[in-house]
């Protein structure tokens, strides 16, 4: 096994962590960017009124994309599974 492999496997394992925390940080930074505003419109400064709407869009793309997330995660963990006798040769 030379370094190219490795870094093939490491290049793949992050395009995969990147595919899976996306669909749930993208509406977290939407839903915090929207909120931000809205307070710094109306001046208010209550932590909750930020941290309450977040944990509901992050939950809420949990269940849309979660069963998607869980795919790719597995699916990755199968085929690093399938690579290990080829490591040992």
């Amino acid at each position: 096994m030379d370094a190219s492999y490795f870094i093939g496997v490491g290049r793949e394992a992050l395009w995969v962590l990147a595919l899976v925390t996306l669909p749930v940080l993208i509406p977290a930074l939407l839903a915090g960017l929207l909120l931000g505003m809205v307070q710094a419109a109306t001046s208010i400064n209550e932590a909750t009124l930020t941290f309450v709407p977040k944990v509901a869009v992050v939950g809420f793309s949990l269940v849309i994309f979660g069963s998607m997330m869980l795919g790719l995660l597995s699916d990755f963990t199968l085929s690093i599974f399938e690579r290990i006798p080829d490591l040992v040769r």
